[in-house]
């Protein structure tokens, strides 16, 4: 069978697993192809699609949540179809998956967090950011946690895009965060916080931070909020002036000069801090029964043996009193069914987005990855664009090689047949705009973009 086989009436049939920035560029991109034509099935284990711009990214920051109406033109396109609420590894196999579709996508992102591997990490008060970020976006999973916000000292531990959005909705005025699609159960005890001191914690140097100019800003403007810096952590050894020196991209230079103006104010006047420090690593967590106290250890940057910086310890120690610690050290891909991991990475082995062999490195026919599960948690949302684009062409180049298996079965209605016949309760796209459009009227009323229903329970309730 050619390509030239694929018709509106006969098409290439791709299944999508993760409905997050990875999963829809990489549908559109096939989608608008010419020749073959592509029919794309995007399935999602939530009833609701988009992945970390509806589960991850801060309330406070909708803007960024525009590009949502991308995604929606995707979703408009011909021979594309979601399926909400069906769970791979549960739902469906990789078996099922590959009887009725010519290949099959995963970019299901990176869902846990890595640990610090440090004594009294699972003490009560110690917490994944991970969690934190899904709970007060209204995230399903992580609807049922509480934090101990009556702490008044918290350490959030990473000074990279997560970190940052911890620190500002502890410290944020909650009549400002009230005014955003924010979880409703968190409002209450985001308002009876007694948190007084944040202490954002980076291993290396301000030079090296990873935080972007507009959210160092952010931060440092919040109201009734002072940012704190140390003289001694802002002076620049050689190797952080060479390192900006050669950047060409000006944002960590411009980073340094944020915050060497921060040096000026001191401890300020408002009545809560964030205490920003560098070249300090966490060696242990304190407490008796509960977190106390968090250990760390300061650094200082060496080159290591490819060239970069590292951070190497002293043996200097200190004792930061705190009573709620949130790690935000990156996230961890998970196990896929039937698929090799690599564990140590997190990410699903592979070349180019063909999944491959860990032992023989020969590519797993018909399966792919794009995405955080296939390069690791790496880069912002328009990241995804190009990495999923580069997948999609080795895809493409596949077809030609493919040869139908033994009772290999293409039609379209072969997986909602399947699904139903497990009871599975499958969301369409239609369904989700239903969801789409109460949860923004129940925003409006309010005065904010949306209120979100929380569990998975409460959408299908809602679509009956």
């Amino acid at each position: 069978m050619t390509d030239a086989a694929y018709t509106e009436a006969n098409p290439w049939r791709v299944a999508i697993f993760g409905s997050g920035p990875s999963g829809f560029y990489a549908a559109e991109e096939l989608l608008k192809q010419e020749q073959p034509k592509v029919a794309v099935d995007l399935f999602d284990r939530l009833p609701t699609p988009y992945g970390l711009v509806r589960g991850g990214v801060a309330p406070d920051h909708q803007k960024i949540k525009t590009v949502i109406k991308l995604y929606e033109r995707t979703a408009g396109r011909p021979r594309f179809r979601f399926f909400g609420n069906v769970t791979y590894g549960r739902h469906l196999t990789l078996h099922d998956v590959l009887a009725h579709y010519h290949q099959a996508l995963f970019a299901t992102g990176s869902e846990t967090d890595r640990r610090l591997g440090i004594p009294g990490e699972d003490l009560p008060g110690s917490h994944p950011a991970t969690k934190f970020v899904g709970w007060y976006n209204a995230h399903p999973d992580y609807r049922e946690l509480a934090f101990e916000l009556g702490a008044t000292q918290v350490a959030v531990i990473g000074v990279g895009n997560v970190a940052i959005d911890v620190t500002r909705i502890l410290a944020a005025p909650v009549a400002e965060l009230a005014r955003t699609d924010i979880a409703d159960y968190a409002l209450g005890p985001l308002t009876e916080s007694k948190v007084r001191e944040i202490h954002l914690l980076g291993r290396r140097g301000p030079a090296q931070a990873a935080f972007t100019n507009p959210e160092i800003r952010e931060i440092s403007s919040i109201h009734g909020v002072d940012l704190v810096v140390r003289q001694d952590e802002m002076t620049l050894d050689p190797l952080s002036q060479e390192y900006l020196a050669q950047l060409k991209d000006p944002t960590n230079r411009r980073n340094v000069e944020i915050l060497t103006a921060q040096l000026a104010k001191g401890e300020g006047s408002q009545p809560r801090k964030i205490r920003l420090r560098f070249l300090v690593s966490p060696v242990a967590i304190l407490g008796d029964g509960r977190v106390e106290a968090l250990r760390v250890e300061r650094n200082r940057l060496v080159k290591n043996a490819a060239g970069a910086l590292s951070a190497q310890p002293t043996g200097e120690f200190e004792e930061i009193p705190v009573q709620l610690v949130f790690r935000s050290i990156g996230y961890m891909g998970q196990p896929l069914a039937d698929l090799p991991f690599d564990a140590r990475a997190g990410v699903v082995p592979n070349q180019g987005g063909r999944v491959t062999d860990p032992a023989t490195k020969a590519p797993l026919p018909r399966c792919y990855v794009a995405g955080w599960i296939k390069r690791g948690p790496t880069g912002v949302i328009g990241t995804n664009k190009e990495d999923s684009i580069s997948t999609v062409r080795n895809m493409l180049a596949d077809v030609g090689g493919f040869r139908p298996p033994e009772g290999f079965a293409p039609e379209a209605e072969a997986i909602p047949a399947q699904l139903r016949q497990r009871a599975v309760r499958a969301v369409s796209f239609a369904d989700w705009k239903r969801l789409d459009a109460l949860e923004t009227e129940r925003g409006k009323r309010e005065g904010r973009p949306r209120v979100k229903f929380t569990s998975v329970e409460e959408m299908l309730e809602a679509l009956g």
